[in-house]
This record gives C-alpha cells, sequence and structure tokens, in this order.
C-alpha cells in the first residue's frame, strides 16, 4: 500500500541537499564553536557564515537572527522575554483565541502566575482576526501583542502587516508565530511582517527538526529564557546545534524566494479537494476561501470523531491530521475550531490535510475515495 503524506503542515520530508550540506558536521567539522583552539573557531566561523546567510536571506541584520531548538522555543522566548523585560511599563498583554498552544499556553502562564493581564481577540467564523478589534483591544498600558501569520489547523492567513503597523503607531511591541507562513507565501524579506519578534521553524521548510530561527529586531534584547553561558550574544545559553543550524541555514536560502510550497499547482489540487468536500453531506469545509493558505484543507464531519476518521485514513494509507501535531494524541475539541464558533462536537471531528511540493492530483483523487469510505464506516452505514 502506497503512502500518501497529507501532513506538510505538521512536519516536512528533509531534503536531500540540506541532508548534503548537514553531514560534514556530523563528521569533521564537530568542534564546540564556544572553544578558542582550532577546531572551535572553524566551527566558529561556520557557525557565523550560517548567521549571516540568514540575515542576507531575510534582509535583516546579522545581530537580529538567534538560533534555537524550534519554533516552541523561539515563540516561548519571545513572549517571555519581551513580557518580562517590559513589565514595569505595563502588564497588559493581547493574543488571539485560535494562537498554536505554543504561544496560547505563554499567556496563560504569564496571566496565571505572573500577574499579567491578557486579552484574547476572538476570530471570525472564517477564522480571521479583525484588525479593529485589536485597535480597541489596546489600552495604555498594553506592552506586547502576539497574532499567528497563518492558522496551522485550517491555513487561514492573517493581515499581519496591518496589525504591527497598528501595534508601532500605539508604541507597542509585536510578535508573530510566522512558522506556517515561510516557504508557503511569497517572501521578500522579514520585514514584510512588519514585526518586533518574528518565529520561523526549520522542519516546516524540509529542514532537520529542533532547529528555529528567532528574528528579534535591534536594539530589543529580551530576557533570556535559558541560563547558562554567553551563546547567542548572551539571548540563548546552550551550545549551537551546528549540524542543524547548517541545515536550517541552506533551507531558509532556497525555499523561501520562491516558496518551496508551489501555491498554483496546490491551490490547483486543494480547489478540487474542497469541492469534493461540499458534495460530502454533513461534510463542512473549515477556514477562508479568500485568505487561506494554499496548501491547507480542514473539515469537519457531522457523526463522526477525529481519532475514528484519522485511524480510518491511516488504515487507507492516507497521513492526515486534527490540527496541531504537538496535540494530536490528545482526544478533545480543536480549540480553534470552537473560537471559530463551531460547535463543541463538530469540533472534535477535525480533519486537516495540508500538501506539499511532491503531492500530485492522482493522492487527491485516493484521498477523496478514502475520505468518502472512512466516513460511511464510521458513520456505520
Amino acid at each position: 500500500m502506497k503512502t500518501i503524506y497529507f501532513d506538510y503542515n505538521a512536519t516536512t520530508p528533509l531534503d536531500a541537499n540540506v541532508r548534503q550540506a548537514m553531514l560534514p558536521f556530523l563528521d569533521e567539522i564537530f568542534g564546540n564553536p564556544s572553544s578558542a583552539h582550532h577546531v572551535g573557531r572553524r566551527a566558529r566561523a561556520l557557525l557565523d557564515d550560517a548567521r549571516e546567510r540568514v540575515a542576507k536571506t531575510w534582509r535583516c541584520k546579522p545581530s537580529e537572527v538567534v538560533f534555537s531548538s524550534g519554533g516552541t522555543e523561539s515563540n516561548n522566548f519571545a513572549i517571555f522575554g519581551a513580557a518580562r523585560l517590559l513589565r514595569d511599563k505595563g502588564r497588559h498583554l493581547i493574543t488571539s483565541t485560535i494562537e498554536h498552544d505554543a504561544v496560547l499556553r505563554c499567556f496563560q502562564y504569564l496571566e496565571k502566575y505572573e500577574n499579567f493581564d491578557v486579552t484574547y481577540l476572538p476570530a471570525s467564523p472564517e477564522g480571521l482576526v479583525s484588525p479593529d478589534d485589536l485597535k480597541k483591544a489596546i489600552r495604555h498600558d498594553t506592552i506586547l501583542v502576539s497574532i499567528m501569520s497563518a492558522n496551522n489547523e485550517m491555513g487561514a492567513i492573517q493581515p499581519v502587516a496591518e496589525f504591527g503597523e497598528i501595534c508601532r503607531s500605539r508604541g507597542v511591541l509585536f510578535h508573530t508565530d510566522a512558522l506556517q507562513s515561510f516557504g508557503k507565501e511569497p517572501f521578500t524579506g522579514i520585514n514584510q511582517f512588519n514585526a518586533d519578534l518574528v518565529a520561523f521553524c526549520s522542519h516546516k521548510l524540509h529542514g532537520p527538526k529542533g532547529a528555529s530561527v528567532l528574528f528579534i529586531r535591534s536594539p530589543l534584547q529580551p530576557d533570556p529564557i535559558i541560563h547558562g553561558g554567553s551563546h547567542e550574544n548572551d539571548r540563548r545559553a546552550g551550545t549551537e546545534n551546528l549540524p542543524c543550524i547548517i541545515g536550517t541555514a541552506h533551507a531558509i536560502e532556497n525555499f523561501l524566494s520562491p516558496p518551496v510550497f508551489p501555491a498554483e499547482h496546490l491551490s490547483r489540487l486543494t480547489a478540487h479537494l474542497i469541492q469534493f468536500v461540499h458534495s460530502l453531506d454533513g461534510v463542512q469545509f473549515r477556514g477562508s476561501t479568500n485568505h487561506c493558505l494554499s496548501n491547507t484543507v480542514a473539515l469537519t464531519v457531522e457523526g463522526c470523531d477525529s481519532a475514528t476518521l484519522l485511524a480510518g485514513l491511516d488504515l487507507e494509507g492516507v497521513c492526515a491530521s486534527s490540527g496541531s501535531a504537538c496535540a494530536s494524541g490528545a482526544l478533545k475539541p480543536s480549540h480553534v475550531m470552537l473560537a471559530m464558533g463551531v460547535e463543541k462536537k463538530l469540533a472534535s471531528s477535525l480533519v486537516r490535510f495540508s500538501l506539499g511540493r511532491e503531492s500530485t492530483m492522482e493522492e487527491v483523487l485516493t484521498v477523496e475515495e478514502a475520505l468518502k469510505n472512512v466516513i460511511k464506516q464510521a458513520r456505520g452505514h
């Protein structure tokens, strides 16, 4: 049975050329970049080179590039670091109800344990956050806003540049979790997000897992959340993961412009899949038709639950998701669907297909047939 992988928003296969770029750093180039001897200095030079390569592609300063262990750490560093840095100026924070848990749980922690006040902006039935709602929510003591650039569960693309402009005009820091945008949307430079802090994750872009980059606009210096040595210019302690950093730099250089996810090709495939979803009784497409990632199709199914549907698809060789891969083992309604006004029972039936550069129309047709059969079986028909 052939595997059809439609879960690219969870992770992507490691690109062969990225792997090739990493191999020397798993063998002969093994030095610690903090060591003073020539083996360490060689590693340091190549680490600095990787940082400059990322900065060149992003069109920012090398000092604004901070390497970390993944998207979760980058988002945690941005939120905790900025909030704690500025807490004497104010304790009001703003985020949205549809953020990834790597963002939401940071705000919930700050609210519960560190005496911050958090406003959670709602989302429309299409999954969009309103700039007007943000304008109304900003107060004199607001110090940080965090809204994702594109949603991982249903692909809605948010007007982050507009959010950033609103925040800048009010003197408020703006952070965006941009993990799902890189490589899927057109890229001209990191400033297109209009944000002070932007999180990127390598394994969403055919790079290695356990690698991330956080853009921190100069001269901002968020409070570190990992303490130890003076790595990453005193911002993130811990010996740098040089093989993964090299792989990340290679992916950023090669897969952002043009985007590695071919939008024209993927839009044809997802349009076909969405049309098929509309033809099924009790099945509803979730998300925005006009402001959505070209590779993402989310749906809910009456009379079913996500676990049964995904298990059935898996038996057919189809890899899909119920939303965030970090929470896919949890049998609970999608908080994103609930935030969009979907009733609890239906929110527990979410299925997400996310396609990639290797996806084909033949695979889409196979998935459509499998989905129809799995729904029928799940409903006991």
